[in-house]
């Protein structure tokens, strides 16, 4: 009889450790992220739900620092956000900045709609040609727009020429503005142009023009789940996850 209840007894404390084990490996990663990286996260989720057991549901903000105003009482686990706006989160007790990690870098670039004429934008005076015979030019509220309407404009020496056809395409990417005929030329950042169908894309802004902007991840102060987004954040990193995140226009950190 002893032997039997100790049989009972290890089997039971087994069994235990096998659901315990499941539950760990079966958790629901809430993800809060921009629509900048949202085509790369579709293209590596399923991959990563499939070779983790893990099920991540994700949450798509809006654009720019805003995204901190956005997020109000939308839970997350895990934020993947533009350094404007993860700087805010942190700043305001929602990241854990020791968690903060690089995991995309993104790069600027200049559309037309679909079929209109591409200019040479390969030099700085290229583009400061094109920009100058455009008769309107849509940026975003986000950190490619921020740098092109504070700096770009500026190192060129056209701003003012500009401003006065220079708008913020709201409600949607840029490239949608300029499918729609919105405005004549789009700047965004490469990544969010690529999804739009109706504009071609030209090409990245000239070299010394660029911003890179690096998107980050950060476990909030609110984590439920922070080993199973520990292992979100690495699998971003590895080399499997490189041919999906260059397809849709950014680069690994």
């Amino acid at each position: 009889m002893r032997i039997e209840l100790k049989i009972a007894a290890a089997t039971a404390a087994c069994l235990g450790i096998l659901m315990a084990g499941t539950a760990a490996r079966s958790a629901e990663i809430a993800l809060m992220t921009t629509g900048a990286v949202e085509q790369i996260m579709k293209g590596l989720i399923p991959a990563f739900e499939q070779a983790s057991g893990h099920k991540v549901t994700m949450t798509v903000l809006g654009t720019g620092p805003a995204v901190a105003e956005d997020q109000g009482g939308t839970f997350a686990d895990l934020i993947l956000l533009g350094p404007d706006a993860l700087n805010e989160l942190a700043a305001a007790g929602k990241v854990d900045t020791g968690t903060i990690t690089p995991a995309f870098k993104s790069r600027i670039g200049f559309a037309v709609r679909a079929g209109a004429k591409k200019p040479d934008i390969g030099t700085a005076e290229g583009l400061k040609k094109a920009l100058l015979d455009a008769q309107s030019i849509g940026y975003s509220i986000g950190p490619s727009g921020e740098h092109f309407s504070k700096v770009v404009v500026v190192k060129l020496g056209i701003a003012d020429e500009l401003r006065p056809k220079m708008a913020n395409v709201r409600g949607g990417p840029v490239g949608m503005g300029v499918a729609r005929g919105e405005v004549e030329i789009g700047i965004h950042q490469i990544a969010e142009l690529m999804p739009i169908p109706g504009i071609d894309i030209v090409g990245d802004l000239p070299a010394d023009l660029n911003k890179t902007i690096v998107y980050a991840t950060g476990l909030t102060t609110m984590v439920k789940q922070p080993d199973p987004a520990r292992e979100l954040v690495k699998y971003l990193s590895l080399p499997s996850s490189v041919p999906v995140i260059r397809k849709n226009g950014m680069d690994p950190a």
